[in-house]
């Protein structure tokens, strides 16, 4: 009996960890996705200019933050989507063996040269696997130049959208709000140097 009884106080001590732990975890959500509240307002003014080079281009149907999105800038600090506050984001995944990444990455560069600013930046993160020496090279055979030079060598940036649903191969381009909001998304390459994507990128960043 007394065995019997321990067991029925453990297992209640359990249920007990876990709704505590489940609840704790909606709090987390319901809080990121209060702090999103006003992006619904950016995505309905974004939403018009999804359209020609731009149009596949998705609006988010919840804007929130995203957590996992981490990285490494040009001199190897830790970074995450945060470190942009302020500023519009056009995230972009790339890898050098993704042949779409490759050849719309002179586009993201181009884009970065005649939008970028203290309120806008193109934010392209390499995922290849191993050391800098092939993204590096790349970007110098291609004369990329303008973008800021970022690396997730562990693809765990790739793998965070993907459990978000946001990510189902390369290149994937997510639009954030200047609080680190998702207000658009989409996979596959695009013409980022268009009249379209200039258009849209100027809506998003309200310049």
């Amino acid at each position: 009996m007394i065995a019997a009884l321990g067991g029925l106080i453990a297992g209640a001590a359990a249920v007990y960890v876990r709704e505590s732990g489940s609840g704790n975890g909606a709090a987390v959500e319901t809080a990121g996705a209060k702090s999103c509240e006003a992006a619904k307002d950016k995505v309905a003014a974004i939403t018009p200019f999804l359209k020609g080079q731009v149009a596949a281009m998705a609006p988010a149907s919840d804007p929130r933050p995203l957590p996992g999105l981490n990285f490494k800038g040009k001199d190897g600090k830790d970074m995450t989507i945060a470190d942009f506050t302020g500023k519009t984001v056009l995230l972009n995944l790339w890898a050098t063996w993704c042949v779409p990444c490759r050849e719309e990455m002179p586009a993201l560069n181009a884009l970065q040269q005649s939008a970028g600013s203290e309120k806008f930046e193109v934010v392209a993160v390499n995922i290849d696997i191993g050391g800098d020496e092939k993204p590096t090279a790349f970007l110098n055979e291609t004369g990329v130049h303008d973008l800021g030079y970022y690396r997730d060598a562990s693809m765990g940036v790739f793998n965070a959208l993907k459990t978000e649903g946001l990510a189902f191969g390369l290149p994937v381009t997510l639009l954030m709000d200047d609080k680190g909001c998702l207000i658009s998304s989409m996979n596959g390459p695009a013409a980022w140097d268009s009249e379209d994507a200039k258009a849209l990128v100027k809506a998003a960043a309200g310049s």
